[in-house]
């Protein structure tokens, strides 16, 4: 069933509000009476980061391509090679049953103690958006998802998770936010992915004039937005300023939290409703996730060398 409506309308308040939260580290909540697939993510800047075990976010992945980081792809200035990256890329994560890889980020280097200036482009915001646009653009274009990341003026790693960036308009709108908004509007991203720290003194996973008012109504985003995990702090808040899905999951207290604000009027339903619909048309999108794990149990050395054969025939 793909008829979006039509799904949201037969599910329950306790199903909606379970949907926008994970299931695990790194699989979104099936729905299977309604016909509603599991989405498995991963981790994917430079290579498909897949655990076998969906409910651990840190473990030994399984055995995938290296390829060059965000910051050497930045030195050649090649778009086609980006493109053809992200094919690769994307038959990988097929191969790895992944439905939508959580890349490309496109924040700017800042400072060189940034923890993850190597998943970044560049300090040039044209050249990080054109790539990224690319990227996604050859990602894309073999049926898997991506997660621009991570939104927005996330640039350091002292206090990561609290740290308030102050930026004035139009130092963000000319630095910081040009890269996203390139590749949202050339490529459309099935999912944009907050930030861990404040902008402007509100928290990114908080912000509905990052998440709405720009990302959506200024830019056309018509994907989902996803937390970087861990970054939601009140999720009622949250999914006011538009912020679909929490990762990762499960999160009982969460849910419960959500369905409490509905049934008390706190949180109108319609906007619960909007926030479902969008994490539906991506877990619809996707291919079908069949779980590799009892594969690698049996194969490792089988599936390494099948991968292996796929990057070097790309």
């Amino acid at each position: 069933m793909s008829d979006i409506a039509a799904v949201v309308a037969k599910m329950t308040l306790e199903e909606k509000a379970a949907l926008v939260s994970g299931a695990s580290a790194w699989t979104t909540t099936p729905i299977e009476h309604l016909g509603v697939p599991e989405m498995l993510v991963a981790d994917g800047p430079n290579g498909v980061r897949r655990v076998p075990d969906v409910h651990q976010v840190a473990a030994q992945s399984l055995p995938a391509t290296s390829f060059p980081t965000a910051s050497c792809l930045a030195a050649t200035w090649d778009v086609e090679l980006l493109h053809t990256m992200g094919q690769a890329l994307a038959e990988e994560a097929i191969a790895l049953d992944v439905a939508l890889l959580l890349g490309p980020g496109v924040n700017i280097k800042r400072s060189p103690l940034g923890g993850r200036n190597f998943e970044y482009f560049s300090e040039d915001p044209y050249l990080a958006g054109q790539l990224a646009a690319s990227l996604i653009d050859g990602i894309q274009s073999k049926g898997v998802g991506t997660s621009l990341k991570h939104f927005a003026a996330n640039n350091q790693e002292f206090e990561r998770f609290s740290i308030n960036a102050k930026v004035d308009e139009r130092t963000l709108r000319e630095i910081y936010l040009t890269a996203f908004e390139m590749a949202v509007k050339q490529s459309q991203p099935w999912s944009v992915m907050c930030a861990y720290n404040k902008l402007n003194g509100v928290y990114c996973s908080e912000n509905y004039e990052l998440l709405t008012r720009i990302l959506r109504d200024e830019w056309g985003f018509q994907g989902f937005v996803v937390s970087d995990w861990g970054a939601v702090h009140d999720r009622v808040a949250s999914l006011r300023a538009g912020l679909d899905l929490e990762m990762p999951g499960p999160k009982p207290r969460r849910t419960q939290a959500v369905i409490d604000a509905v049934t008390a009027g706190e949180l109108p339903e319609a906007v619960l409703d909007a926030s479902v619909s969008r994490v539906l048309r991506a877990a619809f999108r996707g291919p079908p996730c069949r779980r590799v794990a009892p594969l690698m149990c049996a194969g490792t050395t089988h599936l390494r060398a099948a991968l292996q054969q796929k990057a070097l025939s790309c």
